[in-house]
């Protein structure tokens, strides 16, 4: 009896090896042809011209709130953990910093703004903006400036996430 369970343990031994080799062996890495079909199907899912346009609504929108004076409106394109860094200024963090600083532009007397995108470059994740913009008193041009913008989704739309401008007029 002593000789039989002495067989039985090393071809019980050789069977678990087996079992698990099968097992770690169906457990491979998907092949590079796999792997490069689902990164495909990941930039698919991304369009950068259909962010662009979406950053460019935005900044429709932007405009839009600075010609009517809406500061709440303006806050609100701002992502909840937004930075606003204007010129001469420290910078601005959270929505409603970002409110009480765009009060004080408006009741600076800006009445208007034109945002012009010249480059917008990222991912689903983040994008950033790059351009000029023109600040008007009424009719008047007061500044052109440029800026950086990080924009980020929130609630299912792009808002900014990062703003920074500074003026393009040299320094006296």
């Amino acid at each position: 009896m002593k000789k039989s369970l002495l067989f039985i343990r090393p071809a019980t031994a050789v069977f678990v090896m087996c079992i698990l080799t099968v097992a770690f062996q169906s457990c491979e890495q998907p092949t590079s042809e796999a792997t490069e079909e689902i990164a495909e199907e990941v930039v698919a899912a991304f369009d950068l011209e259909t962010a662009k346009a979406e950053i460019e609504e935005a900044n429709v929108n932007f405009a839009a709130f600075v010609a009517a004076g809406d500061s709440i409106g303006l806050a609100n394109s701002y992502t909840i953990d937004a930075q606003f860094m204007g010129a001469d200024a420290p910078a601005v963090k959270g929505r409603a910093s970002i409110q009480s600083a765009m009060s004080g532009i408006i009741q600076s007397g800006i009445t208007g703004v034109d945002i012009r995108t010249e480059e917008v470059y990222g991912t689903e994740d983040m994008l950033a903006e790059v351009g000029e913009l023109t600040l008007f008193v009424g009719d008047a041009a007061v500044a052109v400036e440029k800026y950086i913008v990080l924009w980020k989704k929130e609630d299912g739309s792009w808002k900014l996430f990062r703003d920074i401008f500074n003026s393009n007029a040299p320094a006296e």
